[in-house]
């Protein structure tokens, strides 16, 4: 009867999230018509116009938005369940605050020591900001990777990685002192977070990293709801807690530091989408928890994208301001439930 349910939920989610795909791109700041779009999608049109705003820009946003919503939500759900506290993220060890980092030396100081604002060098920019981040954040998570063979307990292990991203923050706030103008504004820009940064010709490298650290996520099902029933229980039936601390991390670190590289540091997402998905599956287990929110996580994504391009904003708002506003409530629930909880026992 449960297994029912949940593949019927799975499937409406599913269902869903093509719909929301559809509308994104439907809509936007040039109407199309709707006969245009479909002949664009079969490889039918002769509206050059059309199928390169369709093809170029809106199709590679919103598989974007499917990528990193899916992405973070895999990632916020291990982090939960390995350092079993309701209010981890993805980026709580500090591998988003590298890929900041990463950023911040590459915006920051190429016009104050290079003298050169590279927010100015257009592509040329855009490919050097995204591989600093990925660079950024992959040494950081190696650095993390690092403290998790040296130290035992999750809890210290958590509060270095805190401590790791308070550092860059710091770095980062210095660079920003002695910064031009014009090369703060770009940082800040960027951190606003956007779907639109991943142009058509770099989508296949991005989504081929994201499908394949998500499935190899899903070999970790079996670890993660030993681990949810406590070390001492799951070391017990077997299970190498320091490996799967390691696999844990480093496949959340890789979807963490890829879609940040890629699209900037989106926040609330990994945080609030796998209680959204325990919410509405009522359930526990992984295996259907794993790709629940994987699916809950590209439907907000998807959505979030959308509200951000609405008719009546001048351009599109930044991606992080919608996502704060769906993932605040969800976050303020989840310690008004643990208080209430506590109350109780």
């Amino acid at each position: 009867m449960y297994k029912r349910k949940h593949t019927i939920l799975l499937l409406i989610c599913a269902l869903v999230s093509v719909i929301l795909f559809l509308i994104n791109i439907t809509l936007g700041s040039v109407s199309i018509p709707l006969s245009t779009i479909l002949e664009v999608l079969f490889g039918d049109s002769k509206d050059i116009i059309s199928s390169n705003i369709i093809i170029n820009s809106r199709i590679p946003q919103a598989v974007t938005a499917i990528l990193a919503g899916s992405a973070l939500a895999i990632g916020g759900l291990e982090m939960q369940t390995l350092f079993r506290n309701p209010l981890a993220g993805p980026s709580i060890l500090g591998i988003s605050s590298g890929a900041s980092l990463g950023v911040a030396f590459v915006i920051l100081a190429s016009g104050s020591i290079g003298g050169v604002v590279l927010s100015s060098l257009g592509i040329l920019g855009s490919i050097a900001v995204t591989f600093a981040a990925f660079v950024g954040s992959i040494s950081v998570l190696l650095f993390v990777v690092f403290l998790a063979n040296k130290v035992k307990g999750n809890a210290t292990l958590l509060i270095l990685g805190i401590m790791v991203g308070y550092t860059a923050n710091s770095i980062v706030s210095m660079l920003k002192f002695y910064s031009p103008e014009e090369d703060v504004h770009a940082y800040v820009i960027w951190g606003l977070g956007s779907f639109s940064k991943v142009s058509a010709s770099h989508l296949p490298l991005f989504s081929s990293i994201i499908i394949v650290c998500i499935l190899l996520s899903f070999l970790l099902v079996k670890r993660l709801n030993l681990l949810m029933l406590g070390e001492n229980y799951a070391r017990n039936l077997g299970v190498n807690i320091k490996e799967s601390r390691f696999l844990i991390i480093l496949s959340s670190g890789i979807l963490t530091a890829t879609i940040t590289a890629y699209c900037g540091p989106i926040i609330f997402i990994g945080l609030a989408v796998p209680h959204i998905a325990r919410l509405i599956f009522a359930v526990a287990d992984h295996k259907v928890l794993l790709p629940a929110s994987a699916l809950v996580g590209a439907c907000i994504a998807l959505l979030c994208s959308l509200i951000a391009r609405m008719p009546g904003f001048d351009g599109a708002l930044p991606i992080n301001s919608v996502t704060s506003f769906i993932g605040a409530p969800v976050v303020v629930w989840v310690l008004l439930k643990k208080r209430k909880s506590e109350t109780v026992e």
